[in-house]
Formats: C-alpha cells, sequence, structure tokens
C-alpha cells in the first residue's frame, strides 16, 4: 500500500500562503450563494413554511459531512483532498471517479452562479440579454483566479464579508419587523397561511432538501484549500469550528423570518426572496441594495468554485488521470491551464441561456446536483474506509469530531435517498438522466487511462531491459 506523502508529494507547487481566516471565508463564501439568495425560493415552493425544517435536515448532513473531513484533512492535508483520500483508503477507481464528478459538479455550478447574476441584473437593466452579463463577470472571474493564491484569498475574504455583514443586517431588520414593529401582517402567524407549515405535505418538505443540499455546496472546500494554508492543521480546525455553524444560524434564521415577513404567494412573486421581502416591506431603495449584495455573493461563491475546480483538475493531473498541461503552474503559483479548462461552466450556461433564457437557472440546477450528490455521498464512504484503516492499524485519528463516525454512515444512507428523489420531482428529473450517463463515461475513461499507464509502464521496462542487454554485450 502506498503511503499518502507519495500524494502530497506530487501536487507540489502551490503556494502556502492562505490563512485561517481567509479559509474560513472561502468556505462561507462558497456555501452562501445562489442556494441561498435564489435556490430558497425553489425550496420554499417545494415546502412553504416548512422550509426551515429542509434547510435544518440538510445543514444537520453537512455538519456530518464537515466533521469527516475535518478528521481526515487535519491528518492529510492536500489539494487532492476528499478525491486523494478516496484513492488512498478505498482504491484508485475511487479517487479517480470522485475527483472528476466533483471537478464535473463545480464546473457546472459555476455556471448555475454567473446564470443568477445574469437574472439579478434583469432588476436593472430588463432591456439587456442576461446571457451578456454572464459573459462579463465570467470574464472578471477568470482574470481573478489567474492571480496568485494570496490575491485571490484577499478578495474572497471581502466577498464573503460583505454578504455576511448584510445577512446580519437583513436578519437585524427583519427581526425588529417580525417581532417589534406591531405590524400585524407580519409575524409568525404566515408559517399557517395559504395551505399551512407543509402546504405539499412532507414530500415537499423533503424535496426541498435536494435544494438544500446544493445550497450548502462548497462547504467541502474547506478541505482542498487546505493544500494551500500556512499552517493547515491549525487553519482547518478552527474553520471547520466556526464556518458550520454560522451556515446554520444563516440559513435556518434567515428562511424563517422570510417566511415570517410575507406569505408564501408574495415571497414567490420575484426571483429572489430577499428582494421580494424588501419590495414587500416598502423601504425605500432597499431592494436594490439587496440585489447588490445577492450579486456580490452569486460572483463570491463563482469566484470560490472556480478556485477549487481549478485544484481538482490541478489534483487529476499530477495523479496522471489528466492531460500533464493541467499540472503546470505559472510563475504566481496558479495553474493557469487548468483554471482555462475549470470555465466550461460558463460557456455551457452561456448556451443555455441563449437557448432557453426562461428555464437556464433550473437546467443548470439540475445537471450540477449528480455530482454533489455523489461527491457527499463518496466522502462519507471515504471517512467510513479511513476510521477502518486507521482501526486495523491500532492508530486514532489526529483529530477527532464527535458523531463523525455514526455521522458518516447515517450522511451516506441519506444521499443514497436525496439521489432517488430527484427522480421524483419536475425540476430535478434531469439530474439522474444526466448524472448517470457521466458516471459510466467516468469508470471507462478510468479503465483507458489504466491501461495506458500499463503500456507505458511495460514499455518503459522493455527500454530498461534492452539497455542493459545492450551495455553487457558491448562489454563482452
Amino acid at each position: 500500500m502506498a503511503e499518502f506523502s507519495d500524494i502530497q508529494t506530487r501536487e507540489i507547487g502551490l503556494q502556502k500562503s492562505l490563512t485561517a481566516r481567509q479559509l474560513g471565508m472561502i468556505a462561507l463564501g462558497g456555501a452562501i450563494g445562489t442556494g441561498l439568495f435564489l435556490g430558497s425560493r425553489f425550496a420554499i415552493g417545494f415546502a412553504g413554511p416548512s422550509v426551515v425544517l429542509s434547510y435544518l435536515i440538510g445543514g444537520m448532513i453537512a455538519l456530518m459531512l464537515m466533521a469527516g473531513l475535518a478528521e481526515m484533512t487535519v491528518q492529510h492535508p492536500t489539494s487532492g483532498s476528499f478525491g486523494a483520500y478516496a484513492e488512498h483508503y478505498i482504491g484508485p477507481l475511487a479517487g479517480f471517479l470522485v475527483r472528476y464528478m466533483y471537478w464535473g459538479c463545480i464546473v457546472l455550478a459555476v455556471g448555475t452562479e454567473v446564470t443568477a447574476v445574469g437574472e439579478y441584473m434583469q432588476l436593472w437593466f430588463p432591456g439587456i440579454p442576461p446571457w451578456i452579463w454572464v459573459v462579463v463577470f465570467g470574464g472578471a472571474l477568470i482574470l481573478v483566479n489567474a492571480m496568485n493564491v494570496k490575491s485571490f484569498g484577499t478578495l474572497e475574504y471581502w466577498f464573503s464579508a460583505i454578504k455576511v455583514f448584510a445577512i446580519l443586517a437583513f436578519i437585524v431588520v427583519a427581526g425588529w419587523l417580525v417581532f417589534f414593529a406591531g405590524d400585524e401582517k407580519r409575524g409568525v402567524h404566515n408559517w399557517g397561511a395559504e395551505g399551512g407549515f407543509m402546504p405539499n405535505g412532507l414530500s415537499g418538505m423533503w424535496f426541498a432538501v435536494i435544494v438544500s443540499i446544493f445550497s450548502y455546496l462548497s462547504i467541502e472546500m474547506i478541505a482542498v484549500a487546505a493544500g494551500e494554508a500556512a499552517e493547515p492543521e491549525k487553519a482547518v480546525k478552527k474553520a471547520f469550528k466556526v464556518t458550520a455553524f454560522r451556515l446554520l444560524i444563516f440559513y435556518i434564521l434567515t428562511l424563517s423570518l422570510i417566511v415570517s415577513i410575507a406569505p408564501v404567494s408574495e415571497i414567490l412573486s420575484g426571483s429572489s426572496p430577499f428582494v421580494t421581502v424588501m419590495q414587500v416591506i416598502g423601504i425605500p431603495f432597499a431592494d436594490s441594495v439587496l440585489n447588490f449584495v445577492v450579486i456580490i455573493a452569486a460572483l463570491s461563491a463563482m469566484n470560490s468554485q472556480l478556485y477549487i475546480s481549478t485544484r481538482m483538475m490541478f489534483s487529476l493531473s499530477r495523479a496522471g488521470e489528466a492531460p500533464r498541461m493541467f499540472g503546470t503552474v505559472g510563475r504566481n503559483g496558479a495553474p493557469l491551464n487548468a483554471l482555462l479548462l475549470s470555465t466550461g461552466g460558463i460557456a455551457v450556461a452561456t448556451v443555455i441561456y441563449v437557448l432557453n433564457p426562461a428555464d437556464a437557472f433550473t437546467i443548470m440546477f439540475a445537471i450540477s446536483m449528480f455530482g454533489a450528490l455523489f461527491t457527499w455521498f463518496m466522502i462519507f464512504v471515504t471517512h467510513v474506509a479511513f476510521r477502518r484503516r486507521l482501526a486495523a492499524q491500532g492508530m486514532k485519528p489526529t483529530y477527532t469530531v464527535w458523531g463523525a463516525r455514526v455521522g458518516a454512515v447515517v450522511g451516506a444512507v441519506l444521499m443514497i435517498a436525496i439521489a432517488i428523489s430527484t427522480a421524483l420531482t419536475e425540476e430535478f428529473r434531469a439530474t439522474l438522466p444526466f448524472g448517470i450517463p457521466c458516471l459510466v463515461t467516468a469508470i471507462g475513461a478510468f479503465f483507458i487511462v489504466q491501461r495506458r499507464r500499463r503500456r507505458a509502464a511495460a514499455g518503459a521496462m522493455t527500454s530498461a531491459e534492452s539497455a542493459v542487454d545492450a551495455v553487457k554485450n558491448s562489454d563482452s
């Protein structure tokens, strides 16, 4: 069995200059984006006020995922992260599939975020085709990611800080309106209006969990970014403790206030529930201010996702499972070739927006979902294998989180249940038909790569033997 240090050695070359503070903000920035500001509209449409339970369930799954990832990342900090862990603790095929399916998922998620930006800009510029904004903002963030990682970390920190401040301000204003303003239209009584707390029953509440998983997607990027952290063990521990609970507070508290301020029909009347709520309240220019914030949120999440997909392709190349050119880094330490390849989601989003602007966001949302579910499922399975291997060797993880072992099993089962549930909803009906063929294709690609490797190794061995024979003949 190869040592994990061999995997870490082959991924040398990236700069290690991210601080614990930046690492936490990168994860927070990736997870507070379209899923909260626009995706929550779909979730409310499924679940009504019970969306709070949906996001609570999704949040608990995210916490279980973070617990397992934190243990593995402190043990083995590397940019290959859960792809490298799957390779080491399960097998090369698992590592290959996790890396490629996650890379594809995040690449498409980038397209989802930039598609949302196109929708948000319609509030101010309704006459300009949304796909133009996709191209403009996509190009700008490609340039940002071409900088060195320290510049990226600084920008993402401030992007995320704006989002966090805006959400806190929203919570304060909305909380005052719901509990202290004395307006009879606002209050928790809206949870029982228009069909009750669960207008679509338990199934509607459960289908909204699918959206919540996509909303929490990118929380796992702490583990990937740890490969470029100055003090990865310290940074991961700190980031895990603060990020997971901040997310739960932001999502659960914010959504609770949204469904308290207005009936569901009013919340669903616009694009982003946040902007719609501000319009319902009637605060002057509040909707435009909040629209600016949600644009920043989407750009921030897109920025983080471009970063993470680039690092995953870099890891694939260094593992010999993608062309060598994607494993090279520029003078500033950025893997530029991998970055350019990872912008494919922006191109897909542009094409879909041109062909079907009305459903562009929903389509991008659905097709990116399978990779997210598969990756989270494999992280849980990898953590089970990780704990078993250490136990067999009489070892304990360097860093342990209470409940992580049981959480990995529960999380894996829930991922299977959620994946099956996508087939039962109109909005996510494309998830399995798109994702399963992609998974089968990736499996086929793995065996092709392995066959080429064996042939190359056999050729190198033959050449070496021929050289030895030639030396012997010359001596004789």
